[in-house]
């Protein structure tokens, strides 16, 4: 018995079929997600001597980039480096943000022996004041101190030492008298910068009239502990021509 065929469906069959292969496609790359469903060599061994491979690049890869990190450091230039290096410990030091520790004076100030009131005719005469202690602290810096502290508190250029009544503040710490002032350097030099202070000399006078503490004393074992106050100026303002 002979089937016929209508013209063009043989056409439309083929068309079925070539949809349907491509939908069989599409789901088999999604769900390999672009990988073989099958790879040749899946065994064990073969999959460890494949991570083997991968971890050998990444191995020269690391190296490479080690090889590139030492010739740019290399094209720096080692001594202008290490200069640089220097410059920025210098600096920390001067700032007050490293420890330091050496020789140098100890200071001590304290205020006048109650048996002296009568030698005086303004109480405030037997009493150390702000401007003593800054006195002293300026001719530690004028003799080249590496490092200066008061009360064992590191001073730095912004450190602000001012008189609350009985006490002396420093840095919004307050602290009452005996005060001690250390300073870390040459001791001739920061000796011949307090002979020649003229601020010095003035508390050194009250000290002969009224009877206020003085006493200078070399240390070998100086420590001057990093500043951890606020280093940020809060308050300043251009000075304006008169």
């Amino acid at each position: 018995m002979a089937v016929s065929v209508r013209p063009g469906a043989w056409r439309i069959g083929a068309l079925c079929v070539s949809v349907l292969a491509g939908y069989a496609f599409v789901s088999s790359a999604v769900t390999s997600q672009g990988s073989d469903l099958r790879p040749a060599g899946g065994d064990i061994a073969t999959l460890l001597q494949d991570r083997a491979r991968e971890v050998e690049l990444k191995r020269s890869s690391a190296s490479s980039l080690e090889d590139q990190i030492a010739g740019l450091s290399a094209a720096v230039g080692a001594p202008e480096l290490d200069q640089l290096l220097a410059s920025g410990d210098a600096a920390a030091a001067q700032a007050g943000m490293v420890e330091l520790q050496g020789s140098g004076l100890r200071i001590t100030l304290t205020d006048a022996p109650r048996s002296a009131d009568a030698s005086a005719t303004d109480p405030n005469q037997l009493v150390v004041h702000q401007q003593d202690i800054q006195g002293f602290v300026n001719a530690m810096w004028a003799g080249g101190a590496r490092a200066v502290t008061l009360q064992g508190q590191r001073l730095v250029s912004t450190s602000g030492i001012k008189c609350v009544g009985s006490t002396v503040v420093v840095d919004g710490v307050p602290y009452s008298p005996p005060y001690v002032i250390e300073a870390i350097g040459t001791t001739s030099r920061l000796q011949n910068a307090l002979d020649e202070s003229s601020q010095v000399e003035v508390y050194r006078e009250y000290v002969r009239k009224f009877g206020l503490g003085l006493s200078t004393e070399v240390d070998g074992t100086i420590t001057a502990p990093t500043y951890t106050g606020q280093v940020d100026l809060r308050h300043a303002t251009v000075p304006t021509a008169g």
